[in-house]
């Protein structure tokens, strides 16, 4: 780890579930010169903006959490939106990050850029070998170009600027500062926000979509924030050892998926529901399993630390506390 706490570190994003647990992350480890700017101070699709903002800062190192991000009405109803200011966002920081002399850079991308059929779990060379989950194909392809410039700048000015700047892919994350809108949520604080909504109302049961059978994967924020430092501060010779230049980015996964019936089970566990679980079969499941394949990760050196039953009761007393 770099032992340089005065050093100047920009987190865009830091209003978000990502953005907030890496800066608390670095404030932990004793960083004392974070940088951040909300949207109303700095827009990040805003070319000259963005351009200022680096030329005045000039940061040390740079956590690229930023995004537009929403659930499968999001990305279906505003696919433009998706595509374009995910571009605009990525393309200005990295660019503008690169001309303020910025040497050290992580891009935060999502599980999403791997094709819908990838082999399980899913690994870093999965990447481009088949067709995106239609859905939020405009997401993931700006995701995808995110790790794409990354990698393009460190093959252009890698040498002769001593720039190096890193992707890291998480699966599906939770905990402190998610969405909980009854609409627009992922499916862990849509079922938190459920199952909280039964256990008040006191409803005898709670139906979820499907059969159950379905696994999906899911990682702490906290846990997030903890592994894009420990990438971030990986010695180059090491990085590289376990990398390619083309293919660079690093999963970062919990290390095993759970089924959404257990997942069901652990949530109102969790929030101390007391009724019936049941399940509606007519409801679409979804893709049958995504997992993600951590073993570079885990070979480097990091292993995901919150269980989920420990994560769970510390997502619902955020909900909770901001209810």
């Amino acid at each position: 780890m770099s032992q340089d706490l005065h050093q100047k570190i920009y987190v865009a994003g830091h209003r978000g579930m990502v953005g907030s647990a890496i800066v608390r992350n670095l404030q932990t480890q004793g960083y004392n010169n974070i940088v951040t700017r909300t949207h109303a101070e700095l827009d990040l699709c805003n070319q000259a903006a963005v351009k200022d903002f680096f030329q005045q800062e000039k940061p040390a190192q740079v956590y690229l959490a930023a995004a537009k991000v929403g659930g499968i009405y999001a990305n279906n109803t505003f696919p433009a939106e998706f595509i374009y200011q995910n571009l605009m966002m990525e393309a200005n920081v990295i660019h503008q990050a690169f001309e303020a002399g910025v040497k050290k850079l992580l891009f935060l991308g999502s599980s999403c850029i791997y094709p819908k059929l990838a082999p399980q779990p899913m690994s870093e060379n999965a990447l481009l070998t088949g067709t995106l989950e239609a859905t939020n194909e405009p997401y993931a392809i700006a995701k995808i170009a995110g790790i794409k410039l990354c990698e393009s700048y460190n093959r252009q000015y890698g040498q002769s600027h001593g720039i190096d700047y890193r992707s890291v892919m998480p699966t599906n994350l939770y905990g402190p500062g998610d969405n909980y809108h009854p609409e627009n949520s992922h499916v862990i604080p849509a079922l938190i926000r459920r199952f909280h909504e039964a256990k008040v109302s006191n409803a005898p049961e709670v139906l979820i979509w499907g059969t159950g059978t379905p696994k999906r994967e899911f990682l702490y924020v906290d846990d997030m924030a903890a592994a894009s430092v420990f990438v971030m501060d990986l010695d180059k010779l090491i990085y590289d050892q376990h990398t390619q230049p083309m293919q660079s980015h690093i999963n970062v996964g919990f290390g095993s998926d759970v089924s959404i019936a257990d997942l069901a089970l652990a949530v109102g566990a969790a929030v101390g529901y007391q009724g019936k679980i049941g399940f509606d079969p007519s409801k679409p499941d979804g893709t049958p399993r995504k997992w993600m394949d951590s073993g570079r990760l885990n070979q480097l050196g990091w292993q995901a630390k919150v269980a989920l039953g420990d994560g769970l009761k510390r997502a619902y007393a955020d909900f909770v506390k901001n209810a």
